[in-house]
């Protein structure tokens, strides 16, 4: 049973920075795309940045420059680095999987359906 659990989340003030952990069990698929979504009440998730296992890297514009997505295949965990964070980065974070090597271009668009496993999330907030 595949099982992701976040970490790292928590309260900053702009500029500031946090690392998000994702520990990734319960699988052993040769290829897969990790990812980090975040989400704010009433809107619709939004893909942060993604990592194939062979270390290929996209990042929403929003993000790119600050966070910085990255992988421990030994120890099956995942990381994002977020630096000079802003309020509007405030969301909670999610971190998700997708195991099928057919539907990597749409992991590498952040379409959500295509990510089977997501972890339970963990709170960010950027105050100003």
């Amino acid at each position: 049973q595949v099982r992701l659990v976040e970490s790292g989340g928590g309260s900053v003030q702009a500029g500031g920075s946090l690392r998000l952990s994702c520990a990734a069990s319960g699988y052993s698929y040769s290829s897969y795309y990790m990812a980090w979504f975040r989400q704010t009440p009433g809107k619709e998730r939004e893909g942060v940045a993604v990592i194939g296992r062979d270390g290929s890297t996209t990042y929403a514009d929003s993000v790119k420059g600050r966070f910085t997505i990255s992988q421990d295949n030994a120890k099956n965990a995942l990381f994002l680095q977020m630096n000079s964070l802003k309020p509007e980065d405030t969301a909670m974070y999610y971190c998700a999987a997708d195991f099928d090597p057919l539907t990597r271009n749409q992991a590498l668009v952040f379409n959500p359906r295509v990510f089977g496993y997501w972890g339970q999330g963990t709170q960010v907030t950027v105050s100003s």
